[in-house]
C-alpha cells in the first residue's frame, strides 16, 4: 500500500528512509557507472571513448540486498560460521517498525521482512527473509541488524554469493571507500575524510561518525549500504545521513559537534556509522550478546 503524500515526505528524513516511495527509480539506460577514478557518469550522455577507461573492480554488488525503502548487505562477523544464520545489515531508521526513539534500543523482535539479494553485477537473483530484528537503534549509532530464516552456507549453495565480513579495524584517514547500493544498484567511491565527534540530526546523536570526502554524494535510498574498504572489501561502515540544506542539526542536515560543544554544519557533505566494534556483541551461532566483553553498542 502506498504511503499518503505527507507520510512519503516525511519517510525522506534521514538519507533514504522510506525514501523510495517518493522518487522514480532511474532509467536503466541512463545508470550511472563508476570510472577508473571513482566518480559517477551518466551514460546516456557520453560515447564508447568516454567510457573507455577501465572500472574500478575493488567491489561489487555481491552479499548486497535492496529493502522496499533501502539498501543493506548479508554479512557475518570474522569468526561466524557457514551454518549460522545469516545476518542482514541496514540502518535503525530503515526498521518496517520506523524510527525508533532517541534512547531506544530494539531486541529480538519478531519479523517476517524480505530482501532482495544481489549478484556481482547488481542482478537480483533471490529473496531472503527474516526470522527477527536482532538488534536495532538509533541511540549512538544507526544501525539494525536482522537474522534470516536461511544460514550462509544455504545462500552459498542456492545463490553462490558470500556474504560481506566485517573489519574489526577502525579505518583510518584516507581510506578508500565504496558506498554500494543495492536499491539503487549504484556505487559512489570516494575515502574517509575524518571524524564528527558527535553528529546530531533532529532528536538523535550518533557517535564518532565517518565523514566522506565530497565525492561520495549518496541520495535517499541509500540508507543502510554497507561501506566497504576498496584495499579488503571489508565492512567498515553503514551509510546513515547526510547535510543536504545547510540547515543546523534538523532532520536531513546533520551537524558535527565536537568535545567542547563547538558546532560545524557541512552542506552536502555525507555520512556513515562505523562497525569495527559489532563482531564484539555477537557470539555463537551468531546470537547477540550486548553483555559480552568488549561490546559498546547500546543496550535496551
Amino acid at each position: 500500500m502506498r504511503k499518503p503524500l505527507v507520510a512519503s515526505l516525511f519517510a525522506l528524513v534521514i538519507t533514504g528512509a522510506g525514501a523510495a516511495p517518493a522518487v522514480a527509480a532511474p532509467d536503466p539506460a541512463a545508470a550511472p557507472v563508476k570510472t577508473a577514478v571513482g566518480t559517477l557518469v551518466d551514460t546516456a550522455n557520453k560515447t564508447v571513448a568516454d567510457l573507455a577507461a577501465p572500472a574500478v573492480q575493488a567491489v561489487n554488488f555481491a552479499g548486497t540486498v535492496s529493502l522496499s525503502n533501502c539498501s543493506g548487505s548479508v554479512v557475518r562477523m570474522p569468526d561466524s560460521e557457514d551454518n549460522d544464520p545469516a545476518l542482514v545489515m541496514t540502518n535503525g531508521h530503515c526498521l518496517e517498525s520506523g524510527f525508533p526513539d532517541a534512547g531506544e534500543v530494539v531486541v529480538d523482535q519478531a519479523s517476517t521482512r524480505t530482501f532482495g539479494l544481489l549478484n556481482s553485477a547488481g542482478t537480483r537473483v533471490g529473496t531472503l527473509r527474516a526470522s527477527k530484528i536482532a538488534y536495532g537503534t538509533m541511540t549512538d549509532t544507526d544501525m539494525a541488524v536482522y537474522q534470516l530464516t536461511t544460514t550462509y552456507a544455504q545462500i552459498k549453495s542456492t545463490y553462490g554469493i558470500d556474504a560481506l565480513v566485517y573489519d574489526t579495524a577502525r579505518p583510518t584517514v584516507g581510506t578508500a571507500i565504496t558506498v554500494v547500493s543495492g536499491y539503487w544498484k549504484r556505487t559512489y567511491s570516494c575515502a574517509v575524510d575524518g571524524y564528527a565527534y558527535r553528529l546530531k540530526e533532529g532528536d538523535w546523536t550518533w557517535k564518532d561518525s565517518i565523514r566522506y570526502t565530497s565525492a561520495c554524494r549518496t541520495i535517499g535510498g541509500t540508507s543502510g549500504s554497507p561501506v566497504l574498504n576498496d584495499a579488503t572489501g571489508k565492512v567498515v561502515g553503514v551509510n546513515n545521513t547526510g547535510n543536504e540544506s545547510g540547515q543546523r542539526c534538523t532532520v536531513n542536515n546533520p551537524c558535527e559537534v565536537d568535545a567542547n560543544g563547538t558546532v560545524t554544519v557541512r552542506q552536502g557533505i555525507n555520512y556513515a556509522q562505523q562497525t569495527w566494534h559489532v563482531p564484539a556483541c555477537f557470539g555463537v551461532d551468531n546470537k547477540l550478546d550486548l553483555s559480552a566483553s568488549g561490546c559498546i553498542l547500546p543496550k535496551p
